[in-house]
């Protein structure tokens, strides 16, 4: 039984830069730009998404910055807490 494999010799240098660049342009894509249809990042999105479930609302009664992110990050953005809570300081200040 001889499973003839297909090896092709690529330049390891040429192949690291290439998928370098494809990852970064995805996490780019994905990640870092606002999306077109609402102009949030997806950070944002969960973030607003967390606080609905929450039921916040401007009317709403106070509710503890670490509740938000504790609710975001268990359920949605399992990344870590640094980013959603600077996510949330950029979004509560005015636009300039």
């Amino acid at each position: 039984m001889t499973d003839s494999v297909n090896i092709i010799p690529v330049n390891i240098e040429e192949e690291i830069r290439q998928s370098y660049m494809d990852y970064a342009m995805s996490v780019i894509i994905g990640r870092a730009l606002p999306d077109v249809r609402d102009g949030l990042k997806p950070v944002q999105r969960r973030i607003l998404y967390a606080m609905r479930e929450l039921g916040l609302s401007p009317n709403s009664r106070h509710l503890k910055s670490a509740k938000v992110v504790g609710e975001c990050m268990g359920n949605y953005h399992p990344h870590g807490d640094q980013a959603l809570y600077g996510t949330m300081v950029r979004m509560a200040q005015p636009f300039s």
